[in-house]
């Protein structure tokens, strides 16, 4: 055997031992709980045969607490490069067979050099997440990977798409990382998230409590909105991650890709779908269905602040983020959580180059003491201040009621709207036609010799006067009142116009939002 055959067999054994992760049992153990081992993950993930290893030989450098010379393949952390859908990304899956997953100095330092890797080479960065915490043998070393994390993660925000995908145990410190970056997925049973475990609890407060209640999945995807996309197995999962890629661009100095222009389904009618009664409940992503290429809509953080719907579509086949009020849930009122929701939303995709289109139906922000003492002034300003900030195009399409305060936070003309298109049986008001005909005209109200059939006369006075679109057009503060069967229409032109769109801003080293 020449000596390139022997160097070549050691480099065979080397990578078949390194590969092995944790080893059989443990990968058995992993498999048992109903979790991918890591490069099963990746590959499962990425095109067929498009991912290449990096760093597989990494050892750490542990000597306390009986580390020295102790065997952990890869430092437990898979790192490298490959593609979805044709399209390059950085990856890095932590791999939980070995010591848990837990994050030590080398582990750390083989992450952030995929994360560095990633930003020079302006492509999207996925961390898979399955690790039970910082390595406590190696201390303060593995807070400092921690520290080095976050601190990439912040640098690569607005310019790299940063996915986080929670599959396993992510504790402690450890969970501040997918906080930062832009999407969180997580799958049912088996994604955790919390600061301070059930053991910390009990310790402290002296309560049970379960990781899942605690923190799984549903939790973070219906109560906290700390995750973006929910799915019921891992591939699942890898299947939402494909789709997100598919709708957004690589990096903030080039365009989502687009695609072949397909019209609507004939069975979303978009002049069926909202009821005439200002007051009657629908669905708006039938609207949204009714509007974008093969009716096609991937809807972000669907199950929490259901009162806001966001997510991308694509109209005549370039990706837009859609904002839109949900009259099923609260009648699509502005909240504390649907304002952050929309704020962020709308921050992703003018980072991105991702024109926003507004569809706009709610009688304002919710009133009550619970609401204004969680801060609904400080979470409603975020909303402001995410549509002022943003320099995309900005479409607004007011479908039914628009009222007070709302009717100015949802990408109102005053914000710098582009566009502001109007249905006819749009409503835009300080206030509801009932509420204002009660304080207008309470005295005449109250003096009449049928206070009722008064009452009922002045809203309708109101509504003629005031609560239509036309009060607004002649203001110049909507651009078209327009059949809604023309929406689609009005959109398309209104994106093939603003395409090339620049706005110029005072120059300033950042603006301070209301966090």
């Amino acid at each position: 055997m020449s000596l390139l055959s022997r160097k070549i067999s050691e480099l065979q054994d080397r990578r078949d031992k390194a590969v092995q992760g944790g080893g059989e049992s443990a990968i058995a153990k992993q498999i048992a709980m109903g979790k991918l081992p890591a490069r099963e993950r990746i590959n499962q993930l990425l095109d067929a045969g498009s991912f290449f290893e990096y760093d597989l030989f990494i050892e750490h450098e542990a000597r306390e607490f009986g580390m020295e010379g102790k065997n952990l393949a890869g430092d437990g952390v898979v790192i490298g490069t490959g593609t979805i859908n044709g399209k390059p990304v950085a990856i890095y899956a932590q791999d939980f067979t070995v010591a848990g997953g837990s994050l030590g100095s080398m582990h750390a330092r083989k992450i952030t050099k995929i994360m560095d890797y990633a930003l020079r080479m302006k492509i999207p960065l996925i961390g898979i997440n399955d690790s039970g915490g910082a390595r406590i043998q190696e201390g303060v070393n593995s807070l400092a990977g921690y520290g080095e994390i976050f601190f990439r993660n912040t640098l690569a925000s607005g310019v790299i798409p940063q996915l986080s995908v929670i599959l396993g145990p992510c504790a402690g410190g450890a969970v501040y990382s997918p906080a930062l970056t832009d999407f969180v997925f997580v799958v049912d049973k088996i994604s955790k998230m919390f600061i301070t475990g059930p053991e910390v609890i009990k310790s402290v407060l002296g309560e049970e409590i379960d990781m899942e209640s605690l923190g799984g999945a549903r939790v973070h995807s219906e109560i906290t909105g700390n995750a973006h996309f929910f799915a019921n197995s891992e591939q699942e999962c890898f299947s939402q991650i494909k789709t997100l890629l598919d709708y957004i661009p690589s990096c903030n100095e080039c365009k989502a890709s687009p695609k072949k222009s397909i019209e609507p389904l004939k069975k979303f009618k978009i002049e069926k779908i909202v009821p005439v009664e200002p007051t009657k409940p629908y669905d708006v992503r039938d609207v949204i269905k009714a509007l974008t290429d093969s009716s096609e809509f991937f809807e972000v953080q669907e199950l929490w602040a259901g009162n806001i719907v966001v997510g991308f579509g694509r109209i005549d086949g370039r990706t837009v983020g859609f904002v839109a009020n949900q009259p099923l849930v609260l009648a699509g009122v502005l909240d504390c959580d649907s304002s952050d929701k929309a704020a962020r939303f709308i921050r992703f995709c003018d980072a991105f180059e991702i024109p926003i289109v507004t569809l706009e139906d709610m009688p304002g922000y919710l009133p009550g003491v619970d609401q204004e003492h969680a801060g609904v002034i400080r979470h409603g300003a975020k909303l402001l201040y995410a549509y002022s900030e943003a320099t995309v195009p900005k479409i607004t399409v007011i479908l039914r009621k628009a009222y007070g305060g709302g009717y100015i936070a949802m990408n109102s003309r005053h914000l710098r709207a582009d566009f502001v298109f109007a249905w006819p049986l749009a409503e835009i008001a300080v206030m509801g036609p009932e509420g204002a005909a009660n304080i207008i005209f309470r005295k005449e109200i109250m003096e009449a010799e049928d206070p009722e059939a008064m009452r009922k006369q002045k809203v309708e006075e109101y509504k003629q006067k005031f609560a239509n679109p036309y009060v607004a057009a002649a203001k110049g503060y909507i651009d078209s009142v327009i059949n809604p069967a023309e929406t689609r229409n009005y959109l398309k032109h209104a994106l093939n116009v603003s395409q090339n769109k620049v706005v110029k801003r005072p120059s300033k080293k950042h603006g301070i939002p209301p966090f």
